[in-house]
């Protein structure tokens, strides 16, 4: 700790990303990244990028990118925001759309960044406890609050919530921002994003770092209605009016253009995490239903630091997370249906 810290930076309990190791032959799997590189229209894009305009700044807004979301959905480009990766498109909602007299609500198992926000903007919140199966129990978010934010899939357990039931929370709280996070919502989720002109209190925030392959470029959206995409543009411009370099604006382009072989991946994806949940059941394995290209699973027999450490001496990374409720389970990426087959086998000798 250093004196010449702020108060804010003392107190702060930094996120703490999945591990990057360095070890020959290692299989990854705990950072849900995509097993399969980027569309190959998004490679050629970023090659084409690369030359002298470089030495210009970007477009401020991203409108390429702009452009290329709104075709995807239909939506009005204005209804589209563009930030450097997720994670900043969500610390600027924090920031712009979320700090309020009532307190914000989100789960008590969720995506661990939210609470160091809150640490970081200053917002008093309360979490709302999931159920014993994991689930988000939509009546349990009926209460008076300030805001309210989850990830669609949640993370990390990979349990979906249905947008009928994603709609009645959005009825509750008319007057409130509701942030729907859906990075994992292409592998098996029906995105909230046609919502967007029916409630105008409902931002949803997109990566392009899972489902199109680009978590090397840090591209994150937010979409919709002009009211809370304005906020966010004062706050960016407040903070980097130029988030995202050409070359990242070319690859997202492209990459949204590139329908055919999103939707070809995905569907790999998902056929590999359906096949790797029946081998670990098998194997005796309890796994929570995952909408995500990851699974939450369980052996009720083996320690699950012990199967995570047992498993990093083969050279196979998962995550595990030593928080309560949760401290048994490990979240394991979705690799190539090779690196599956590696996982399981690895798992058949440590747990017999």
């Amino acid at each position: 700790m250093s004196r010449f810290w702020s108060p804010v930076v003392r107190d702060l309990t930094p996120y703490v990303p999945g591990e990057q190791p360095k070890i020959d032959n290692l299989i990854k799997l705990n950072t849900n990244e995509n097993p399969y590189g980027p569309s190959p229209k998004a490679l050629a894009a970023m090659q084409a990028a690369v030359g002298d305009a470089l030495r210009l700044y970007p477009n401020t807004e991203s409108a390429l990118v702009q452009t290329a979301v709104a075709k995807y959905y239909g939506i009005s480009e204005k209804a589209v925001f563009v930030g450097n990766g997720s994670d900043e498109v969500l610390g600027l909602a924090f920031a712009a759309l979320l700090k309020h007299e009532q307190p914000l609500l989100f789960p008590d198992i969720t995506y661990s960044f939210y609470p160091v926000y809150c640490a970081l903007f200053g917002i008093d919140y309360q979490t709302v406890p999931l159920t014993e199966d994991f689930s988000i129990r939509i009546e349990d978010y009926n209460r008076p609050c300030g805001a309210v934010i989850f990830p669609n899939p949640n993370a990390p357990t990979g349990h979906l919530l249905p947008l009928q039931a994603v709609e009645t929370l959005l009825q509750q709280h008319p007057d409130q921002p509701v942030i729907v996070d859906e990075a994992y919502i292409d592998f098996g989720g029906t995105s909230a994003v046609p919502l967007i002109e029916k409630y105008p209190n409902l931002l949803v925030v997109q990566t392009l770092s899972k489902s199109r392959s680009l978590a090397g470029m840090r591209v994150g959206l937010a979409l919709g209605s002009p009211e809370l995409i304005e906020a966010l543009v004062r706050v960016k411009n407040s903070f980097n009016s130029y988030p995202l370099d050409r070359v990242a604006q070319a690859a997202a382009a492209a990459a949204f253009e590139d329908v055919a072989y999103f939707e070809q991946t995905c569907q790999a994806v998902i056929a590999s995490r359906e096949q790797l949940t029946s081998d670990l059941a098998a194997l005796g394995f309890e796994t929570i239903p995952s909408a995500a290209n990851f699974i939450f699973t369980r052996h009720p027999r083996h320690d699950a630091a012990e199967l995570a450490a047992k498993l990093r001496e083969r050279a196979i990374i998962v995550r595990h997370f030593k928080l309560p409720r949760i401290d048994q389970y490990l979240r394991i990426s979705i690799g190539t249906p090779q690196e599956c087959d590696a996982l399981v086998a690895a798992l058949r000798e440590i747990v017999g």
